[in-house]
Order: C-alpha cells, then sequence, then structure tokens
C-alpha cells in the first residue's frame, strides 16, 4: 500500500486534525512534565532525546482522520457504541486522565465527523470543552461558536478555521506554559482511540486495507514507548501505561515492516507542479498477531478510558 507521511502538526494541531477533519503546522515544545522541564530519554539504550526530537517523531503518526477515513472505505456502518461515550469526563481526575481523554474524545469526534453525524458532534463538542478547561486551556476553545457551527453542516469550513485557530492556542500556551507532557498524554489517548476504533471494525470486516494499518503502526509504538517511558519515571499514570506500551512493543516484534521506492506522482500544489516520490510498505502480519495486537490495544484503552 502507498504510505505517505502526511501529517505534519504537534500534539495539540494533531487534536484539531483528528476533532475536525484538517491538519495544521504548529511549532514544536520541549517535553516535560508539570513541574518543570525534564529530559525524554530512554534508560534501556542511553539514548536522551532532546524535546525537538520528540516533536519530529509525534509528526511522522498519520492523523486518526486520515484512518477514520479508511474505516469509513470498508463499506461497514457507523457505530456510536464502540466509542467512549459522551458526559464521562466527570471520572476523569488527574491532568493526565483529563488530558488523556481529551485526545479520546478527539478521536471519536473525528470519527463522528468523517460519517456526518451531526447531531452527536455538540455533545462530544461538551466532553471536549470540559476536559480542556479541567487541565486550563478551556479559554481558547470558543464553545458557544463551535456548537452552533456543528449543528449546521454547511458552515463547517467556519468550524475547522475557527477549531485550528483554538487549538493552535492552546498548544502555543502549553508550550510556554512548559506543559509539552500534558500535550502527549493528548497525542496518547488520540493514537489509541483511533486504533481501537479501527480494530473494532477489522474483527468485523477482516479489511487487508485496515489490517496493513494496524501492522504499520510498530514504528509508531516504538516512538510512543520512548516518550512514554521518561514521563513514566516521575508520572504514576504514564508508569501504568509504559509497562502496557511495552508489551504491546512485544507483541509487534513479529510484525514484518518493509518499505519500497514507488513510482513518482506529479502533484500541482499552490498553481506549481512538484513531484512526489511515494513509498510501498509492505506488512507481513499474521492472524494470531492481528488478535493479540488487538487484545492489547483494548486493555490499553479500557484503563484510559476506565
Amino acid at each position: 500500500m502507498n504510505n505517505r507521511h502526511i501529517f505534519r502538526s504537534t500534539a495539540i494541531a494533531l487534536v484539531v486534525a483528528t476533532a475536525f477533519g484538517v491538519q495544521s503546522c504548529v511549532g514544536g515544545g520541549s517535553s516535560n512534565n508539570e513541574l518543570g522541564d525534564v529530559p525524554v530519554d530512554d534508560r534501556d539504550s542511553g539514548l536522551v532525546v532532546s524535546g525537538e526530537v520528540v516533536s519530529d517523531m509525534i509528526q511522522n503518526i498519520s492523523s486518526p482522520v486520515e484512518m477514520a477515513n479508511e474505516v469509513k472505505g470498508t463499506g461497514v456502518g457507523f457505530s456510536q457504541g464502540i466509542l467512549n461515550p459522551a458526559g464521562m469526563e466527570n471520572k476523569y481526575e488527574t491532568s493526565f486522565k483529563k488530558a488523556v481523554n481529551l485526545g479520546v474524545y478527539a478521536a471519536d469526534l473525528g470519527y463522528i465527523n468523517t460519517f456526518n453525524k451531526n447531531l452527536v458532534v455538540v455533545d462530544y463538542l461538551g466532553s471536549i470543552k470540559r476536559l480542556a478547561d479541567g487541565i486550563g486551556v478551556g479559554q481558547f476553545l470558543d464553545f458557544t461558536t463551535l456548537t452552533r457551527l456543528a449543528k449546521n453542516s454547511t458552515n463547517l469550513d467556519s468550524l475547522k478555521q475557527l477549531s485550528v485557530t483554538s487549538f493552535n492556542d492552546i498548544d502555543r500556551y502549553l508550550r510556554e506554559q512548559n506543559r509539552s507532557n500534558v500535550s502527549t498524554a493528548i497525542v496518547v489517548g488520540t493514537w489509541v482511540e483511533g486504533i481501537y476504533i479501527t480494530s473494532q471494525v477489522i474483527n468485523q470486516t477482516h479489511d487487508k486495507g485496515l489490517i496493513d494499518r494496524l501492522g504499520e503502526q510498530k514504528d509508531i509504538v516504538e516512538i510512543l514507548r520512548i516518550v512514554i517511558n521518561t514521563y513514566s519515571k516521575s508520572d504514576r499514570d504514564y508508569k501504568a501505561l509504559s509497562g502496557k506500551i511495552e508489551e504491546l512493543k512485544h507483541i509487534y516484534e513479529g510484525v514484518k515492516v518493509t518499505t519500497e521506492m514507488g513510482e513518482p506522482e506529479t502533484q500541482e500544489i499552490d498553481g506549481m507542479l512538484i513531484i512526489v516520490q511515494n513509498e510501498i510498505t509492505h506488512i507481513d502480519i499474521s492472524e494470531e498477531q492481528v488478535k493479540s495486537i488487538i487484545a492489547k490495544i483494548n486493555e490499553i484503552r479500557s484503563s484510559l478510558v476506565e
């Protein structure tokens, strides 16, 4: 399958891309905990990773909106039952849980918008707003205007533009406050929920394209492992997650991902013709590996939303 890394945003912009089906470029920040900056490192390998490198790694994570579109492309219908129910935000008490479930709800909202279920959007916007308030960034969301736009599908472009502006402001604020670990938690929640939704559809359809996408996450799991392991040294929520990600990494070790250069193609961007070099990714993954990965994703997701 063709594999293009078209996602070009940092943690908060990922939420925008997921929830509203757009992509945005914002600057990276340093990785830290709530008390101050900490380096991102992998003690097992002796590797020390700067905040800028972490940002670059996160940019290689495909937008869950891409995956939602692929889910829809299988022909399977919309299923609200697989989502984290709106209105559950009051049970999330720590900053980690609030941020990670902000990401979860954003992924759910991306799925909802992909299927154009406007009546469901408002409930999820409400949960997102309350969780954003809970981590001190709700002031950047104009909930009244977002809700009004969400109720009318003809205002979707305006909804996208306002949401991009709002979440870019959130990203900038979090970076200025040395709280990039909060952004990372949002990314984790968004990624886990996106893969969880995909896995539920795989169970229904056994779609080869989605199975390949699941296999492609091998590299992403390693990226997340490095970052999560660092935060686990000072945050017990991250520590609990770290062990599960290590187990998921172990399951992925048997999955083979190989890439070869595909045929280049010409595209017109802003009135200019450019050559895009495509990559073709081959995934070697067994049925048992798929089942094991899905089971572990279900476990991780349950631990985040419970």
